[in-house]
């Protein structure tokens, strides 16, 4: 078969691959008919997550159809729609039956390296390096997947692809930013990242019940779509400063919530900005531009959640704001299992519509150039995704 394969930094290419088998009792193998980039996969791209192999698979938002199952599964069958949820659960240890998912105990095959960095291991993740199990990901013409009756969702009939698609991640992970953030009815919430994630957690705020949600950003068609598709206010912070807008838009409080959907190479401005940029470059400390002015932006008593991703250590965290302010900060890899049924009803509902995310189909051959476009901001694309 043919998958885009990581071959060092900054450095993909589309070659022919062994397909994938039937391994275990309990794994399914799925045709990929759609495949998006996502804006974790640039951190191995930049060579920020130092546990790829030339060779690796990547890619981990996806759907496709059931072509094969092992004897144990019981919950999809050949010929089904489905999509995967990217972050593995085994459905048996405690953390799964918790419904935390992404903590599970026994599917990350090679713990050692994220013990060392972490404490303990997560889940493991497809397609997205040794340290979270070493798993072939989705930009391939087919897939294996563990646990399917656990992993694996059949699409409801009336739902098209374009919508089904990011379920599999965006969706969940934005829902699950803005149901960390604990909104309640009229609150105000602040998003920083108009990327997917951040869209899908603007729509949820909207659905959980917030009556202002802002979007933070600064790329033009990012947060016009913010506005548009999400109802958020937009504000580019290459405008205006953050902190002021905030605290004037919201008579002084700040917002209720604030959600980082940016992760650890967030962009910004100002010497803070450059600081962090020269210390990554030394693998000394990560760019948390976004979350510091998130933490620094929150009411009193507020809520911090965390979506975008971290994999090491930060410099400069405003602990003495979050112990003075009383915030809360939640944070997790998403649990997408936990959400995959209520997201598919708000979909059906019209109430959420990832859709407009899907800014650049492409085939699976010209995986590099999409992977340019996307993190190279170019041609407003927003979502490159491949069909195999």
């Amino acid at each position: 078969m043919r998958a885009l394969i990581w071959n060092g930094v900054n450095n993909l290419r589309v070659e022919t691959v062994p397909d994938p088998e039937i391994v275990q009792p309990h794994d399914a193998v799925v045709r990929v008919t759609m495949s998006s980039v996502c804006g974790s996969d640039l951190h191995l791209l930049g060579g920020y997550i130092p546990a790829m192999k030339p060779g690796d698979i990547i890619g981990h938002e996806f759907m496709g159809e059931v072509v094969d199952t092992g004897r144990e599964v019981t919950k999809v069958r050949r010929g089904d729609r489905v999509i995967v949820i990217s972050i593995i659960g085994c459905g048996q240890c405690e953390h799964c039956r918790r419904t935390d998912f992404s903590c599970c105990d026994n599917t990350n095959l090679k713990p050692l390296m994220a013990e060392a960095i972490w404490g303990h291991s997560p889940a493991g993740i497809i397609g997205y390096s040794h340290a979270l199990g070493g798993w072939a990901g989705s930009h391939a013409n087919f897939i294996r997947v563990p646990f399917a009756d656990v992993n694996v969702f059949k699409v409801p009939e009336e739902i098209p692809d374009e919508k089904a698609l990011f379920v599999s991640d965006a969706c969940p992970t934005g829902f699950m930013g803005a149901d960390l953030a604990s909104i309640q009815p009229g609150d105000i919430v602040a998003v920083w990242g108009c990327g997917g994630v951040g869209q899908m957690a603007m729509q949820s705020a909207r659905i959980l019940g917030a009556e202002r949600v802002f979007a933070i950003d600064r790329l033009p068609e990012r947060l016009r779509m913010a506005a548009e598709r999400c109802g958020a206010e937009p504000l580019n912070y290459e405008e205006v400063d953050i902190a002021e807008a905030l605290t004037e838009l919201t008579g002084g409080r700040g917002p209720d919530r604030c959600i980082d959907c940016v992760g650890m190479e967030a962009h910004g401005t100002g010497l803070t900005y450059l600081y962090d940029l020269a210390k990554q470059q030394a693998l000394l400390t990560e760019r948390i531009v976004a979350l510091r002015e998130a933490i620094l932006c929150c009411r009193k008593g507020g809520t911090v959640s965390v979506m975008g991703v971290y994999g090491a250590f930060v410099d400069k965290f405003p602990m003495g704001a979050v112990v003075n302010k009383a915030l809360t900060i939640r944070s997790g890899q998403q649990h997408g299992q936990r959400y995959v049924e209520r997201l598919f009803g708000h979909i059906a509902r019209g109430e959420m519509d990832p859709s407009h995310l899907l800014t650049h189909p492409l085939p699976l051959e010209q995986g590099p150039h999409g992977y340019d476009l996307f993190k190279n901001k170019k041609e407003g694309c927003l979502r490159a995704v491949f069909t195999p």
